[in-house]
């Protein structure tokens, strides 16, 4: 059985998962929390085996109150749960030991399969989220390569388009193109956007 608890500041989603959820088998409401201190409190009264929680909550946002609770329930699955899409607080959200971020507007369909999904251990993205850009490879960081996003818009940086026109022809949001920028400054061990695209025009990858 899946002992679920929901943390959302606003109630009215909170019923709406509690309605959506209510007759589905497997799964067990066990709490439901309008911010992180409320939630710690019914991790550590009720021990859910699975958390849906926001990002951004009064009192203790999520990314702490997930962190808190891996300290003490490092068994615990964290699913992150936010209208935002930004990599930095999906990275954040991962650091803190999330297994997985979905995004308010998913269907119900999506919801409960990334609840199974963290459940059985395993980490679960809403499709809508690149995760290519997160970094997650830690074998090709290693080894200064670039993954085959991040050479695409290397390719685009070397022709000289802005972040916003690279957007634009990968189809991508524009924070996702920045952030990719950072990534490959780090792994290429330059520093900064100048050399970003120096670097790119050396390596012939204005094809």
């Amino acid at each position: 059985m899946i002992r679920l608890a929901i943390a959302e500041d606003h109630q009215s989603l909170i019923d709406g998962l509690q309605l959506l959820l209510k007759y589905e088998e497997g799964i067990s409401i066990i709490g439901t929390a309008n911010d992180g201190e409320q939630l710690l409190e019914i991790v550590r009264l009720k021990q859910p085996n699975v958390i849906i929680t926001d990002i951004r909550m009064p009192k203790l946002d999520g990314i702490a109150a997930t962190k808190a609770i891996m300290q003490e329930f490092p068994t615990t699955k964290v699913l992150a749960f936010s209208m935002f899409d930004q990599l930095d607080a999906i990275e954040q959200m991962l650091e803190a030991g999330a297994k997985g971020y979905i995004l308010k507007n998913s269907s119900l369909t999506e919801v409960l399969q990334a609840i199974k999904t963290v459940y059985k251990g395993e980490t679960y993205f809403d499709k809508s989220i690149d995760t290519n850009a997160l970094g997650t490879d830690k074998s090709n960081t290693k080894k200064g390569l670039l993954t085959k996003r991040q050479i695409e818009i290397l390719q685009l940086v070397a022709q000289g388009k802005t972040s916003r026109e690279i957007a634009e022809d990968l189809f991508i949001g524009i924070h996702t193109v920045d952030t990719h920028r950072k990534n490959m400054i780090r792994i290429l061990g330059l520093h900064g956007k100048g050399e970003l695209l120096r670097y790119a025009l050396e390596k012939k990858y204005k094809f």
